[in-house]
């Protein structure tokens, strides 16, 4: 069990890192990956930052709720 929760973690820590490096900076970032860069600054979020930003919320939560259980059953 606790090997499964092991590369489950390995796994959402690669995943998370990933999506935190496609998150837009000071310049560039998913929205102008796409040619959406001139659009973003006028129009705000666009729906493709906004659900990136959910997913990597919802994939951080699942790594620290990992990192938990491992804690537990490594006690």
């Amino acid at each position: 069990m606790v090997v499964g929760f092991s590369i489950a973690l390995v796994v959402f820590s690669f995943l998370l890192g990933l999506l935190v490096l496609m998150h837009k900076g000071k310049g560039g970032g998913l929205s102008d990956m796409f040619g959406g860069g001139m659009q973003s600054s006028v129009g705000g979020s666009s729906v493709a930052e906004r659900n990136l930003d959910r997913i990597t919320v919802v994939v951080a939560l699942v790594w620290f709720a990992n990192i938990v259980v491992l804690g537990l059953l490594m006690k």
